[in-house]
């Protein structure tokens, strides 16, 4: 790997992981982080796998990440500039905004009638969904490890065979008779 090749990577990361602690805030991981602007106690977003998720192909984002990172960091400085903000130019532009401004910045790129809008909406809506469902990690391995948004929902931990089973139905009584030809494990026959 080239050297410039490794600092794009870490422009890539630190300013993902900013964008998905602007939109899940968590705790600090360490005292210098700077990605993690520290604005919730507890885990947030990043600690739950938002940019293992983000860049997973899968998610359908991995191919325009490029452009996604520039772009905000572009978006940072010209915020910077209309608020009169100095930027360390160590870092990339939305990792160096204080973390008002990341909320502000994020809160103009996802309002209605700005031109990119669905685009960082899905930037959001992933970053969202690392936390509340530990998409990117088999429900059982995010559950073994502590996933924090699981963990914080106080998902239940399934049987010891690794399925979910619920002996008191959510309404107080079920809703239909089971199918006569469903499996032992509830599959329709």
């Amino acid at each position: 790997m080239r050297p410039e090749e490794n600092d794009d990577v870490k422009v890539r990361v630190l300013t993902l992981e900013a964008f998905a602690d602007t939109i899940v805030p968590g705790e600090k991981r360490f005292p210098g982080d700077r990605a993690v602007a520290g604005a919730a106690s507890g885990p947030g977003a990043v600690a739950a796998g938002a940019v293992e998720l983000i860049e997973t192909p899968a998610a359908g984002l991995s191919q325009g990440l490029d452009w996604y990172v520039t772009t905000l960091n572009e978006r940072a400085r010209e915020h910077a500039a209309r608020e009169g903000l100095s930027l360390d130019p160590a870092l990339p532009g939305f990792v160096a905004l204080p973390f008002d401004d990341r909320v502000a910045l994020v809160q103009t790129l996802t309002a209605p009638g700005h031109p990119e809008k669905e685009l960082w909406i899905s930037l959001a809506l992933f970053s969202n969904m690392a936390f509340d469902t530990a998409a990117h990690m088999h429900t059982l391995d995010a559950i073994a490890a502590g996933h924090p948004g699981l963990a914080a929902m106080n998902l239940a931990a399934p049987d010891s065979d690794g399925l979910w089973r619920f002996p008191e139905y959510s309404y107080g009584r079920p809703l239909a008779r089971r199918h006569p030809g469903t499996t032992a494990s509830g599959s329709p026959a």
